[in-house]
């Protein structure tokens, strides 16, 4: 994902939502700083090539494990690595911006597991408390404002859209999903509405890489492109 492309997106979701791009720029900027010197990792020193289970965090995703176990591949998104974990289910890389489960995500780290933490205008303050007391050299450092080395933009907006865009950036063959509800009542009314970016963007994954997500029947028919 170039940023060039990205970057329409990007801009529609600071102006549906109201961030600030300069509060990204910034949290991106200290994430960079904290990382700085310690080798983390790129996008390019991730290889998850064959068949890659995205897991988000829904409640639903202790009944669909047997989908995760039978992929190649594990990307996790926040605290659906600590469901996995639990079920015995190895996860190859963990993407979270820290709001949940970052003892999971110190612990993949020290076992070498890739960890993407993501910086945004509003988690400084969990950057600046947990990343350094990550083991470094497995964290990928990622953005959604534009990218500037070491911090990488593989495309996404929350956790669990952000994971199946790094899985296609690590060289994804083919992407199943398991622990996903786009409807779900219990969350917040901002939550829904990055839920419905997340089916928006995951509908522009599959059209990008000519594949067509089972997690989406029924669903892709209403799904617009407002950028």
């Amino acid at each position: 994902m170039r940023y060039t492309e990205w970057r329409p997106v990007y801009e529609t979701i600071l102006s549906d939502f109201g961030y600030d791009r300069a509060a990204d720029e910034r949290a991106r900027d200290r994430l960079a700083a904290l990382v700085a010197g310690d080798d983390p990792l790129s996008i390019e020193g991730i290889d998850l090539p064959g068949t890659v289970a995205v897991c988000g965090a829904a409640p639903t995703l202790p009944s669909e494990l047997e989908r995760v176990s039978g992929a190649d591949h594990v990307v996790a998104a926040s605290s659906a690595a600590s469901v996995c974990l639990e079920a015995g289910i190895d996860v190859d890389c963990m993407v979270t911006d820290l709001d949940k489960v970052p003892q999971t995500a110190r612990k993949l780290t020290e076992r070498g597991v890739p960890v993407a933490i993501h910086a945004h205008g509003d988690n400084v303050e969990e950057i600046e408390r947990h990343v350094p007391t990550f083991d470094t050299g497995s964290v990928l450092p990622t953005t959604q404002a534009a990218p500037t080395p070491p911090v990488a933009n593989p495309g996404g907006f929350t956790d669990g859209d952000r994971a199946a865009f790094l899985a296609d950036c690590c060289g994804a063959d083919r992407l199943v999903f398991a622990g996903w509800a786009f409807d779900d009542p219990s969350v917040s009314p901002e939550k829904a509405r990055k839920l419905e970016w997340a089916e928006r963007l995951l509908g522009w994954l599959e059209v990008r890489r000519g594949e067509r997500f089972a997690v989406l029947e029924c669903r892709r028919e209403k799904l617009d492109r407002p950028w």
